[in-house]
Order: structure tokens, then C-alpha cells, then sequence
């Protein structure tokens, strides 16, 4: 294949092989094998210290790996890396918005940054995608929690990149914050955009995910869809149990009769 080219479409969104991490004797990746399909959200799931981080940041260009080999979109993350990052978008742990510039100022930033044509109708576009519209001429440092999570969302879209890396998306979330983004989540896989994201929390993997990796000590040690998952496990036996509703459930009852 001659360099700058990508391999099919039909390919994975994500192929990794045999992939290695250590900082000095601390082997933080152990012989790492996954794919995830164009279009698809795959979650993957794991400890503080599994290697969840630094998988993502090898997979978006901003560390190297020790060995074994990765693509996305179809580059080669480790000599094709300009490629790569032209593709993909990777939204961190912590919204990064700015604060002091409106909600659509944010967007137009970015469109300008990225030398987009239009930036004013981008931003509107994003805007009214993820029911920020009202909020646009807002400053950024009114919004809710899972506003600004939107509006980081939206903002890593602009350019419309194939891949999107969103680590740890609901961390530090409210309930109603965190179902505001799994919306947004799941909407971009709609759109065809493939989203790999990290989380620790497990009701989050089961909502969204098409198919859950876990990695744990380095290693991927189990691959699948929920359904495959549960099936490792022994058949559950039926028996009567009377469901209580959870906090979250109180929570969302609550809210909602309050508005």
C-alpha cells in the first residue's frame, strides 16, 4: 500500500494488534487485540489503571506504543499519523469549553481553527443538533453540566471526523446530565460516526454500547455484545422478587413532577 492511502471501507473503524505499553517496568498494555466497526459505539470498560487512557491516546496519535500494530479509519496510527488525526476527534474526561465566550462563539471558534467555510452556519447547525439553540448566545460558564458536555461534544464534531474518542464522557455528571449525553451519544452513531468510549461506569455500557470490551491488567479479557457477555455467566433462575425503584429512579420522578 503506498503511504497516505487507507484500506477499504469495508475495513474496521478501529483494528488493533499485539499492542504494548510500559513505562519502565510498569507494562501498562499487554498485547492488546480489538476492532470496532464503522458506525458503531463500543465501550470499553475497565479500572483506574487498567490502560484504558493510554489505549485511546495511542489510538489518537498523542503517544506511541512500544509495539504491535493499530489503525484507524484505516491509517496507520504510527506512520500515518497526520491522516489519522484528520479523522478522529477525541473529547477528554473534562468538557473544554471556554468559559468566558457564548456557547456559539465556542463553535465558531473551532470552524475557524479548522479553516471551515461558513463557521456561523456550522455553529447554528451544531446548535440546533444538540438543543443548544436557545442557549447559543449564552456565555459558556452558565450552562449546566451536561450542556457543557454537549457543547464539547458538539464542538468535536465540527470537521465531521469518522472516529470519535469520548474518555470517561459522564464523569462527574447528574442523572439527567448523563442521559442529556448518552442522547447526544447515541445520535452521532446514528449519523455514522463510529465512537469508541471509555467508562467505569457499567449501566453507561449496557445503554449504549453495541459491543463492550473489558480490559483489565493490560489486557483485553473479554469482547463482545451484552448478549454474548451475559451468556459467560451460568442461566439466571426465575424466581419472584419484588423490584423496588432505584435512587436514580426516585430522582428522575421527582424532577420531572417538579418541572
Amino acid at each position: 500500500m503506498l503511504a497516505g492511502m487507507r484500506t477499504s471501507d469495508q475495513s474496521p473503524a478501529i483494528s488493533v494488534r499485539g499492542l504494548e505499553k510500559a513505562y519502565k517496568e510498569l507494562r501498562v498494555l499487554r498485547g492488546v487485540d480489538l476492532d470496532v466497526a464503522r458506525g458503531s459505539i463500543f465501550a470499553l470498560l475497565g479500572s483506574n489503571g487498567a490502560g484504558k487512557t493510554t489505549l485511546v491516546r495511542i489510538l489518537s496519535t498523542l503517544l506511541r506504543a512500544d509495539a504491535g500494530t493499530v489503525r484507524v479509519d484505516g491509517y496507520d496510527v504510527a506512520s500515518q499519523g497526520a491522516h489519522v488525526r484528520a479523522s478522529i476527534s477525541l473529547t477528554g474526561q473534562f468538557a473544554a469549553v471556554d468559559d468566558i465566550l457564548t456557547g456559539r462563539e465556542n463553535l465558531v471558534l473551532v470552524a475557524r481553527l479548522r479553516h471551515l467555510k461558513n463557521p456561523g452556519a456550522i455553529a447554528d447547525g451544531l446548535l440546533a443538533r444538540f438543543a443548544l439553540t436557545e442557549a447559543g448566545a449564552r456565555r459558556a460558564a452558565t450552562y449546566s453540566g451536561g450542556m457543557r458536555r454537549r457543547l464539547d461534544i458538539a464542538m468535536s464534531l465540527i470537521g465531521d471526523p469518522s472516529v470519535i474518542f469520548l474518555d470517561e464522557p459522564t464523569s462527574g455528571l447528574d442523572p439527567e446530565a448523563r442521559i442529556e449525553v448518552w442522547a447526544a451519544v447515541k445520535e452521532l452513531a446514528a449519523g455514522g460516526t463510529t465512537v469508541l468510549l471509555t467508562t467505569q461506569h457499567l449501566e453507561e455500557a449496557e445503554h449504549l454500547a453495541d459491543r463492550i470490551a473489558i480490559l483489565h491488567e493490560g489486557r483485553i479479557v473479554v469482547d463482545g455484545t451484552l448478549d454474548e457477555l451475559k451468556r459467560l455467566l451460568p442461566p439466571a433462575q426465575v424466581e419472584y422478587v419484588e423490584k423496588q425503584p432505584t435512587l436514580e429512579d426516585v430522582f428522575l420522578a421527582v424532577v420531572k413532577d417538579a418541572a
